[in-house]
């Protein structure tokens, strides 16, 4: 799980939960046999019935019932019915056995602390509905049992305590259960969350392609038609018309000086708010590569490059843009998440001949080793940055790889067809010569 399902886990033993019970009925054992020998003095007693530890004899059978329903208990996760109804029947078992052992006086109600055990783990793995049937029905069952088998008189306060265990159990119980189901669902609404992200963020990004397509066919479509129209007029009158051929001229004009305005408007709404409004400057490629490495050398980050000679043939413009791109957003990401210190090696490989002719790109940097991956640069998924990435080599006809290095720092690696669909192809000239670069 992501970060924030790690975040919402609950923290687990690390003991096997089949220890954990046996523990619970070690300490539960120990109790009832405390209570067992234990008795109070009641107000108006005699002084020589005072209460207190080992004043009360511990026969036999409260040993053996006690160890019954302990090992019972160690079963309560499991089979938590079951080991319920079991605790009953033992609990039963000795108030009848303890009319025989004790005087009405000493009777006494101690395996109650195991049925009250077992209910809450019923209540805690079941529903509400069951754990009030159940509960109304253990606490009408060992309440009369109490009032009829335990200490006398049948008002003693030890009997009237068997209703608070019982419905203080099933509540305690009810209470864990939903705030597990509570957790649970946070859980997994994050999980999906999580689950979910990349491919929210694909159909976003699909979504806004297919309105920017929408929106520049509804402005451009009507104008090149209309161009299209008076440039046929003017052709087919040119010789024989001229006055009617220039005014279609002038309308051709008009058309398109009005296409590209509301081309310009439309895509203006896309640009970010610091960008010119008109290009100034040829279009991005590797031939203006240096001047971006040193855009980053100036903000303190080492950056090597290594690439082929200069007697290469010119690389299609839409691969040097994609290129130019992707090494771009590369060392911005190192610069973002690596930092400035970091150093990033950019290598760029012409490969194959002929229709086997592709540009690979690799960009590796050395962030700290043992930090966790940003989300920006994660593997599967990441941000729009990679995204981007991957959409521009995809739109070739390439792949894009990205993933994070053992030890530390991340790789990038773009790999771009040479030759476009129905296009020809970018050859390399000589004999594979000037390629060999040295591996990272």
């Amino acid at each position: 799980m992501t970060a924030s399902s790690g975040t919402l886990a609950r923290p687990r033993s690390r003991l096997h939960p089949l220890v954990v019970d046996a523990l619970v009925a070690s300490v539960t054992l120990l109790v009832v046999l405390i209570i067992s020998v234990t008795t109070n003095k009641h107000p108006g007693a005699h002084a020589a019935a005072a209460g207190g530890f080992g004043e009360r004899p511990l026969p036999a059978h409260t040993v053996v019932t006690a160890l019954l329903g302990a090992g019972a208990l160690v079963l309560r996760r499991r089979s938590p019915g079951p080991v319920l109804g079991a605790t009953l029947v033992l609990t039963l078992a000795e108030l009848i056995l303890g009319t025989v052992s004790h005087p009405p006086a000493e009777r006494h109600t101690s395996m109650m602390v195991m049925v009250a055990l077992a209910l809450f783990t019923v209540a805690a793995a079941t529903d509400r509905a069951t754990t009030l049937r159940v509960g109304t029905g253990t606490l009408a069952l060992i309440t009369v049992a109490g009032m009829l088998l335990g200490a006398q008189p049948w008002y003693a306060s030890e009997n009237f305590g068997i209703i608070a265990w019982t419905a203080l159990a099933a509540l305690a119980g009810d209470a864990v259960r939903h705030r597990r189901a509570a957790v649970d669902a946070i859980r997994e609404r994050a999980e999906r969350a999580e689950a979910t992200r990349e491919e929210e963020a694909r159909r976003r990004v699909a979504e806004e392609r297919l309105r920017i397509a929408r929106e520049l066919h509804d402005v451009v479509a009507h104008h090149i038609a209309l161009v299209n129209v008076q440039a046929g007029v003017a052709s087919h009158v040119m010789d024989s018309r001229p006055d009617q051929a220039k005014e279609a001229l002038a309308q051709v004009r008009l058309a398109s000086r009005q296409a590209l305005s509301e081309l310009q408007t439309t895509v203006g709404l896309l640009r970010h708010r610091d960008d010119p409004v008109a290009p100034t400057e040829p279009t991005k490629g590797l031939a203006v590569l240096g001047d971006l490495v040193d855009g980053f050398t100036r903000a303190g980050m080492a950056v090597v490059v290594e690439r082929s000679g200069a007697d290469e043939p010119p690389l299609p413009s839409a691969v040097d843009l994609a290129a130019y791109r992707v090494v771009q957003e590369a060392l911005t990401n190192v610069h973002k998440h690596a930092g400035p210190d970091a150093k990033a090696r950019v290598r760029i490989l012409r490969t194959g001949r002929g229709d086997g002719a592709r540009l690979e790109v690799t960009v590796l940097d050395d962030g700290p080793g043992g930090a966790p991956v940003p989300a920006g640069r994660a593997g599967a998924g990441g941000g729009h940055g990679l995204t981007g990435m991957r959409e521009r080599a995809a739109a070739l006809g390439g792949s894009c790889e990205t993933e994070p290095l053992e030890g530390g720092g991340f790789r990038v690696r773009v790999v771009l067809p040479l030759r476009s669909p129905g296009g020809p192809a970018v050859e390399r000239s000589g004999a594979d010569r000037g390629w060999t670069l040295p591996c990272v």
